[in-house]
């Protein structure tokens, strides 16, 4: 077994459907029926690529695992996406920001991705930017009618991209097993992204007239494992029917 790979695969595939899960968590509660079918969508395609990737990770894994045993019959310390994604709906405001700076990052990462050494992921990669790149324009859009609206909604926004910016160093961390696929080309170093992805969310951040975040001291650990209390409470709900009828198929 390739155990970087396996491993480098699972954090790719765990950010997208731990989002994914946390998106699906507005259906019926979005402010508008308009809203409600664009975060839902948007859900599907999360949970789209997590299946792709989660499932090469399983045959990479060659144990017999596929991505619903590993989305449904894992514990949170074997999660290893990113703390950022994690993170509670809150309002729609905080909803908006923690999408539009997790699709800014992936946008840029699964464009590199696309041009991998590894054909498969290269696959996924190219299926992916084009989902992901209609999920940075539509949040952007919604940080700039938001941040460009009332005194209510621009405070909103603002709160709300400064209390995520904490997660934006695990977000880009890079550990021995992504170095390793790094150095084989397989993936990008995510640190290489990170100027760009700055660039790019003060561009649109601008054009809202909100502030760019202040350097925090950064809370890192997911990509380790190391997560806050609202993954294992989330994974809770999500993993209750396969966990109680574990042998059931679909």
């Amino acid at each position: 077994m390739d155990n970087s790979l396996f491993r480098s695969l699972v954090q790719l595939g765990d950010d997208c459907l731990v989002l994914g899960q946390r998106l699906c968590e507005w259906c019926g509660r979005a402010p508008t029926i308009e809203v409600d079918l664009s975060l839902s969508n948007l859900a599907l395609d999360m949970i789209g690529q997590a299946t792709l990737l989660l499932d090469y990770a399983g045959e990479v894994e060659g144990s017999g695992q596929n991505a619903d045993r590993l989305a449904f019959h894992r514990d949170a310390e074997q999660f290893r996406n990113a703390l950022l994604v994690e993170q509670p709906n809150g309002d729609f405001a905080q909803t908006i920001a923690r999408h539009f700076l997790y699709a800014t990052y992936a946008e840029a990462l699964f464009e590199q991705l696309s041009h991998s050494r590894d054909d498969r992921l290269a696959e996924i990669a190219a299926k992916a930017v084009k989902e992901l790149r209609y999920h940075a324009e539509y949040s952007a859009d919604w940080i700039v009618r938001l941040g460009d609206g009332t005194a209510d909604s621009r405070s909103r926004m603002q709160d709300s991209l400064e209390w995520h910016w904490r997660f934006i160093d695990d977000l880009f961390h890079d550990d021995e097993s992504w170095i390793d696929c790094a150095e084989r080309g397989i993936v990008p170093l995510r640190q290489a992204l990170r100027a760009d992805f700055e660039h790019a969310v003060g561009a649109v951040l601008a054009k809202a007239g909100l502030a760019m975040p202040a350097k925090v001291r950064g809370i890192e650990g997911g990509r380790g494992g190391r997560h806050s209390e609202h993954l294992s409470m989330m994974l809770a709900i999500m993993q209750v029917l396969p966990r109680a009828h574990p042998a059931a198929t679909w």
